[in-house]
């Protein structure tokens, strides 16, 4: 499956209507981007049950702001509309791998459980 370019205007509808979101925020101008671009299209052959998507941070400066995005690339993963996951860092084959699999394997019933009860403690 290829990438997705994620815009302000259809981030909300992508990320609510699937399940499992990577999101690789890039810039052109730069290098560890351009590097890890290939690593993050070859993972998305691999794994065409997962949606692969792309924020163009110059194209996209609302957006990265949203996320307080800092440094690029920076790779995000949203499970059932909830952010698991964000690393700024290009990221080598192997790493990518092995973080989409703790992602998979996580128990998203208890990662609500988990934010709810820090939620909770705040509320104290």
């Amino acid at each position: 499956m290829s990438t997705v370019e994620l815009t302000k205007d259809n981030f909300d509808q992508i990320v609510s209507e699937n399940d499992f979101v990577l999101i690789d925020f890039w810039a052109s101008w730069c290098g560890p981007c351009r590097q890890f671009g290939p690593v993050y299209e070859a993972a998305s052959e691999r794994h065409d049950d997962l949606v692969f998507a792309k924020v163009d941070t110059e194209a996209q400066q609302e957006l990265a702001a949203a996320f307080e995005i800092r440094s690029i690339p920076t790779l995000m993963i949203v499970r059932d509309k909830v952010a698991i996951f964000a690393q700024p860092g290009a990221l080598p084959e192997a790493a990518l791998e092995d973080v989409i699999g703790q992602a998979r394997g996580l128990d998203m019933d208890e990662v609500r459980k988990s934010i709810s009860d820090a939620q909770a403690q705040q509320g104290q």
